[in-house]
């Protein structure tokens, strides 16, 4: 945990009033967290998420910081699950009928443009609809699997999903999350008190998860 900078938070300066409570130390002016304080909320983050995955529920990722974007997105692939890694677009979950309406939309333009339905189209109008594909790619190719609201919400570094966590508290899902010195942990049901900025210190948190649930998934399918 100490190799991989779990526990090594944000500069004094920034540190969010509520998060005194888990910091141990301070050294060369970053705050220092308890690792047992990191190795006890992950356990327990890990257990709801067991509770809510085992009877075949499914959960939402979000990372869109540039540390978290590719470990997100792999693990989102490993387990088959919907991701955000681009930005968060609002109402993805509050107002899930439109989107989901938009995920459909962009599934059915990939799968003409794959069949060459739309080769009987102008040139230009080829090129339009490209551009549409291209552009709807970024925020809607990560949600392709989600088909209806998740039963829990895991994100990385609460105050960069904030627009999500709003969402999701809002309707009730269970909210997990990687949580800096930075962050308000009390907006957060499950938070795993942990350096969210470092790359190493995501994927250790993101392998322990791994670790725990993925005999639970594959149980349940």
């Amino acid at each position: 945990m100490i190799r991989n900078g779990v526990v090594l938070g944000h500069k004094k300066s920034k540190t969010h009033p509520k998060m005194r409570p888990f910091i141990l130390g301070n050294k060369n002016e970053l705050e220092l967290l308890n690792p047992l304080t990191t190795w006890e909320t992950m356990e327990t983050a890990i257990e709801i998420m067991k509770e809510k995955l085992s009877g075949g529920g499914h959960m939402l990722l979000v990372g869109t910081k540039p540390a978290a974007k590719a470990i997100v997105k792999q693990f989102a692939d490993e387990l088959g699950y919907p991701f955000v890694i681009s930005r968060w677009l609002g109402g993805t979950l509050t107002n899930f009928s439109v989107i989901k309406g938009r995920i459909v939309h962009y599934e059915t333009l990939k799968e003409k443009h794959a069949k060459g339905a739309f080769a009987k189209y102008t040139k230009k109008e080829q090129l339009n609809f490209s551009k549409e594909i291209s552009k709807m790619s970024e925020t809607f190719e990560g949600l392709l699997k989600l088909k209806r609201l998740p039963e829990i919400l895991f994100a990385v570094d609460g105050e960069a999903s904030m627009t999500a966590i709003r969402e999701a508290r809002r309707l009730k899902i269970p909210i997990v999350a990687i949580i800096d010195t930075n962050d308000n942990p009390t907006l957060v049901d499950y938070p795993i008190i942990a350096n969210d900025h470092s790359r190493k210190s995501i994927e250790w948190v993101i392998e322990k998860i791994k670790e725990s649930i993925i005999p639970i998934i594959k149980k349940a399918e």
